[in-house]
């Protein structure tokens, strides 16, 4: 299996494909025809030039994929809000989600503030909440390590938590099958495979790098970073402490991307070993799609990304590797 460099998200109804700057949503819309947006996005990565600088760079992946990520939700919900509200006024589904998706200065500040109290609940929710519960014991203990375990199995259990509550939400279940017809057109490819929904069937609803398995490794790492962190440089003060905390998350955030890139790239039974968590829990994450919900992944990833050149290239690789080799 090789790597391809593409990757995307479930949204309402749909699947989002992203391909360096370029990227395509796909919607089913409510009667029953796919739509196909396909359009640009500079990422922060690109054009702060920092394609080649480890953990920063992943810091400003993540920024990226929330903004990306918020903007095409809101895209594809726009066609069963228009359902409800405009269809009545005779206005057009697909005509009124045109003029949402505008890129005028109000739409980019309110998605800004989107993102960034989007961040702020996340931070406060996984990193700040814990710490606060586990300081709770602290009369019964002064061990750091072990109020230190104490907060990591708290930020677990709150993470968990969070996942399985919108597991059963039913509009959430059908995004979470568009997340797993994501997952197996792109393991349809990468096994060299023709992409036909079909075909794409017969794969793993489970990625390495899925967004899921991301989050993990950034709740795991935390636990590490802030244990060691705090034996090394002892604090005693509590808003110093909670400060400390939010200055690593981008670091952290940094260093998982990393890690979930390598472990993408990897075959490696070392790689397989740190993806298997991630990948358990992606359980939850998805669901077994039908054919029609990877109908719309094909559509994306053949509007932004030529899958039959990738895989031309992979067997012309592995056929010259051959003759080297003999």
């Amino acid at each position: 299996m090789k790597y391809a460099k593409i990757g995307g998200q479930a949204v309402i109804e749909g699947v989002m494909m992203r391909y360096g700057n370029d990227y395509a949503v796909t919607v089913r819309k409510p009667d029953g025809t796919l739509e196909v947006k396909k359009d640009t996005y500079e990422s922060l990565v690109s054009r702060l030039h920092l394609t080649r600088v480890p953990i920063l760079r992943g810091v400003f992946a993540f920024i990226d994929s929330m903004v990306l990520g918020i903007s095409t939700l809101t895209y594809s919900a726009s066609f069963y809000e228009d359902e409800e509200t405009d269809t009545d006024k005779g206005a057009a589904p697909e005509a009124a989600a045109s003029e949402k998706s505008g890129s005028s200065l109000g739409e980019k500040l309110i998605m800004g503030v989107t993102v960034a109290l989007s961040l702020v609940i996340a931070i406060g929710l996984f990193m700040v909440l814990p710490f606060l519960i586990s300081d709770l014991f602290s009369h019964v203990t002064d061990s750091s390590w072990l109020l230190g375990i104490i907060e990591g199995i708290v930020r677990v259990i709150l993470f968990m938590a969070y996942i399985v509550l919108i597991s059963r939400m039913k509009d959430i279940q059908r995004v979470f099958m568009y997340h797993g017809a994501e997952h197996k057109s792109i393991n349809c490819i990468e096994h060299g495979a023709l992409l036909t929904p079909e075909n794409a069937m017969k794969y793993s609803r489970f990625h390495k790098r899925c967004g899921t398995s991301f989050l993990f490794i950034v709740i795991f790492l935390s636990i590490v970073f802030f244990i060691l962190f705090f034996q090394i440089f002892p604090v005693e003060n509590m808003a110093l402490k909670v400060v400390i905390r939010i200055l690593l998350v981008p670091v952290i955030a940094g260093v998982a991307y990393e890690i979930i890139q390598w472990a993408g790239r990897s075959e490696g039974r070392f790689a397989d070993v740190i993806s298997r968590p991630g990948m358990a829990l992606q359980k939850l994450t998805t669901r077994e799609p039908d054919e029609s919900m990877i109908e719309a992944a094909i559509a994306s990833i053949e509007a932004i990304y030529d899958w039959k050149a990738f895989q031309e290239e992979v067997r012309a690789g592995e056929q010259s590797d051959v003759k080297t080799a003999s």
